[in-house]
């Protein structure tokens, strides 16, 4: 009996952790390849939680959930994936700016963008512009996601950016911003490449980016 993809991607799509857990065990068991359980199931899931989302049919509870069975489900699978000839889409590195400790938009962002294929470097809350130039340099990223809630921190992303122009960086990744006060003006303002108000659109944001690179 052939393995049930559709059940795997339905699963995640539900947020039931626990089946699609079961299920990503018993696909590697039956050896499904790894590539069609990563692209059939659980990026295809995470691309139908986003279209729900800009429907109107998800909000940020269901994405958050469906998100977490994801990544539940590519905690198993990433040993294996480093073993093997799949590549992830790009890597990015994410985290909210210096002097600023929220991150639950910045963790659904992370895990979105882990749904759909990238390899995602968090540097978690109050990061300064030296760690963001230095996780760069370490993990040879070619996205940077900065995040900001508040407007008293929000202005610390333009210097994010000149720290990494002064660094020589600046022609070797995309900065996408994002975060409550953030406005797509803003970003230009800055200098990004790229704005997303949330999570969805933050990953195609991030794909349109990496086609440009």
């Amino acid at each position: 009996m052939s393995f049930d993809l559709e059940k795997l991607k339905r699963s995640v799509i539900d947020g039931n952790a626990s089946e699609a857990l079961d299920l990503t065990r018993q696909a590697l068991e039956e050896r499904v390849p790894l590539e069609l359980i990563l692209n059939g199931g659980l990026i295809a899931a995470m691309s139908e939680v986003g279209k729900q989302f800009e429907a109107g049919m998800f909000y940020i509870p269901e994405m958050l959930i469906a998100a977490r069975a994801m990544q539940a489900c590519m905690d198993v699978l990433k040993p294996l994936l480093s073993v093997t000839d799949t590549r992830p889409l790009a890597t990015v590195v994410i985290g909210t700016v210096k002097g600023d400790m929220h991150d639950i938009g910045k963790n659904l962002v992370r895990m979105m963008l882990a749904g759909a294929g990238f390899d995602v470097v968090d540097l978690g809350t109050d990061v300064t512009p030296e760690k963001f130039v230095q996780a760069i340099h370490e993990h040879r990223a070619k996205l940077v996601g900065l995040s900001a809630l508040l407007t008293t921190t929000m202005i610390s992303m333009g210097g994010i950016i000149k720290a990494i122009e002064q660094a020589g960086l600046r022609d070797q990744v995309k900065i996408m911003v994002g975060g409550a006060p953030i406005t797509e003006d803003y970003a230009r303002k800055i200098g990004a490449d790229g704005y997303a108000s949330d999570a969805s659109r933050a990953v195609t944001v991030a794909k349109s980016l990496i086609i440009a690179l």
